[in-house]
């Protein structure tokens, strides 16, 4: 037999011509039409943000590089800008001190652990930065992951499951809500900071379930508004719940020592089950904690496996983040500073007829503008103006939720904060005068 099964070179030729013209099974038409990966509601919703953008004119806000350390002020692209985008909150992220620890660090360390902690991670720098946690929020120990977002995922996921129930607050991070869906625990969103209904809730659900996990963030970043933690210390007691508090835009913003929510609203920490905070704020690196019984944290360290299949945290990172926290406590003016700046900037916003939404002024101060074209606009507006504010839009936030989010730092100064809140109720008033014919942008978008 030939190897051309028997027939010529030419017959074989133009037997495959043939079969080249025919119809595509339907096997070869789904991988020819391959869908695109990605859930198509979220691909359709950024699609759409993205073309009315192109057809407003208004430049991308977002991955914008900035050329240096980000403070009160930044560069972007050479230029200079008054900086509202950062969450250095006590301006510690390039602090001298805080890049000679991370310095010494890798030249003891090295830049990597190269393993996870369990196998051979493990570095005195971890255990050091741990009890430093665990001491803020009078813990018997402490955990450090390298990933905020992770560490609620991997924590809650690991803490609960399909026979407890998760009760959070409908503002909840994604990191939180992702935790609570990787649980399989019967999840139930609470309105913002409805203590009562929430008392409710889990009134109505506590029979059924083994365990109940309540868990809020001390400080919201959407809204900069906080929880009442008392009450929730006691609806958790009244019901045989637990209770855990992120307090990633807590520490060392909250309380006259920065030590979170538990000292702003004068309740014993160890009423709380479980603290979780991140590394990445006024901490000056990446990664997230948690702080809790030793019991707790042990199990976690053990069986978690966010913290078990993951390298350990970076030396140079824990090093800073040790440094850090050490200067918080040695400096508290900081946190005096950043308080009276964000209290300023809420009062001199609100005098000028802005609307701050239910931010307390700690650290986080919101412009509501009602619309995601009003938000993106003023942003696109201000930075021609010299200054750097990220708009949040649909889909992050409901369209009518849209809004300018300002972060403040200690290293802000009043006048500046007057300068830009002048600059933003011009901004806003020129953009809200100007009409936007959302009929013709429809079929705009539509016809594209």
């Amino acid at each position: 037999m030939s190897d051309n099964f028997g027939l010529s070179g030419d017959a074989k030729a133009k037997l495959l011509a043939r079969l080249s013209n025919r119809a595509p099974t339907q096997a070869e038409e789904r991988a020819r039409a391959k869908p695109r990966l990605g859930r198509p509601d979220v691909v359709a919703d950024l699609d759409m943000v993205r073309r009315a953008g192109e057809a407003l004119g208004i430049r991308n806000p977002y991955f914008r590089p900035h050329d240096g350390i980000a403070g009160a002020r930044t560069r972007i692209e050479g230029a200079t800008f008054d900086n509202f985008v950062s969450y250095n909150y006590l301006g510690l992220n390039g602090d001298p001190r805080v890049n000679a620890a991370a310095k010494e660090a890798i030249d003891r360390y090295g830049t990597s652990v190269s393993a996870s902690r369990v196998v051979s991670g493990e570095r005195p720098i971890h255990r050091e930065l741990e009890q430093a946690i665990a001491r803020v929020y009078q813990t018997e120990d402490a955990v450090a992951l390298v990933s905020g977002h992770a560490t609620n995922v991997t924590v809650i996921g690991h803490l609960v499951g399909r026979d407890d129930v998760i009760l959070h607050d409908s503002l909840s991070h994604n990191s939180i809500v992702q935790g609570a869906l990787a649980s399989g625990a019967h999840r139930i969103a609470f309105p913002h900071n409805d203590m009562d209904e929430l008392e409710r809730l889990l009134a109505g659900s506590r029979d059924k379930a083994e365990r109940a996990l309540i868990v809020v963030e001390g400080h919201y970043s959407m809204d900069g508004d906080i929880p009442d933690l008392a009450r929730l210390v006691a609806i958790a007691k009244a019901h045989g719940a637990h209770l855990m508090v992120d307090e990633a835009h807590s520490l060392g913003v909250l309380g006259a020592r920065g030590h979170g929510i538990a000292e702003q609203a004068r309740v014993d920490p160890g009423d709380i089950d479980i603290w979780m905070g991140t590394l990445s704020k006024t901490l000056s690196g990446c990664g997230g904690y948690i702080a809790a019984s030793a019991e707790l944290i042990e199990y976690l360290k053990s069986s978690a496996p966010g913290f078990v299949y993951s390298v350990g945290l970076p030396p140079p990172v824990a090093a800073a983040a040790l440094v850090s926290l050490q200067i918080m406590h040695a400096e508290p003016e900081r946190v005096a500073k950043l308080q009276a700046n964000a209290d300023h900037f809420l009062h001199a916003a609100r005098a000028l007829g802005l609307d701050t939404g239910p931010s307390i002024g700690a650290a986080i101060v919101p412009i509501m503008t009602g619309s995601s074209i009003v938000a993106a606009r003023a942003a696109d507006r201000l930075l021609d103006m010299g200054i750097n504010v990220q708009p949040i839009i649909y889909p992050a936030v409901p369209e009518q939720s849209a809004r300018l989010r300002f972060f403040l730092s200690s290293l802000h100064e009043p006048e500046q904060l007057d300068r830009v809140a002048e600059a933003v109720a011009l901004v806003m008033r020129e953009v809200r005068a100007e009409r936007i014919d959302l009929g013709a942008l429809a079929n705009r978008l539509a016809a594209e």
